[in-house]
């Protein structure tokens, strides 16, 4: 087993992913987990009266009211950053996959990070350089009466701010494909709206 103690600093701003209207979260929590006291949990960590726009996404809080990103969140930056690498390389001529990199030698990935690869806390606090802003940009979407704008709204935590984790390797093989989807950090982050670049991120390990 490996443990690897990871300490990201964002280099561009990270925005927040959670629905602010606690019954949004709650439904949505629900949704993808039948631990009632897990939902709970998530949405009181939220804050009854953190913002009052229902459109708008915010930072979940702990205790003390610091911004935190949960487990879950970085791993499925992972998950991620992992499809997309898998994808450098392209294929054989007789149509298999030519693995390029750790995350292409990966079969089953998200069972392999799912499983076998954790992040602790489960709430990890986020360390801000100064205020929590406000991101509003527009959201564009083709459909079929047209393409349709609408105006999303984010918590936005500043460049410089950063945080600290552990990630549990069960399988020290493992170790080379967490570093590389860690590289990737730095070209696509986490959080909302990565593809403009916000959330990227630098990282240092310790063991």
């Amino acid at each position: 087993m490996k443990r690897m103690h990871v300490k990201l600093t964002f280099i561009e701003p990270v925005l927040g992913t959670w629905p602010s209207n606690q019954n949004i979260a709650r439904e949505f929590i629900a949704s993808k987990s039948p631990d009632a006291a897990s939902i709970e949990d998530e949405v009181a960590a939220i804050g009854a009266d953190a913002v009052a726009d229902k459109g708008m996404t915010v930072f979940p809080r702990n205790d003390d009211g610091q911004p935190v990103l949960y487990d879950y969140q970085v791993k499925g930056f992972f998950k991620d950053a992992c499809g997309m690498l898998s994808r450098v390389g392209g294929k054989t001529e007789t149509g298999k996959k030519r693995a390029a990199n750790e995350s292409g030698k990966l079969t089953a990935y998200k069972k392999v990070i799912d499983g076998l690869i954790f992040v602790e806390p489960r709430m990890i606090p986020i360390r801000c350089t100064g205020d929590i802003r406000e991101c509003q940009r527009p959201l564009r979407a083709q459909t079929a009466q047209g393409e349709r704008v609408s105006l999303a709204n984010s918590e936005e935590i500043p460049e410089g701010s950063g945080c600290e984790f552990d990630v549990v390797c069960l399988d020290d093989a493992h170790e080379k494909a967490v570093r590389e989807w860690l590289d990737y950090g730095r070209l696509r982050g986490i959080g909302q709206w990565r593809n403009s670049g916000k959330g990227r991120f630098t990282y240092e390990i310790t063991d």
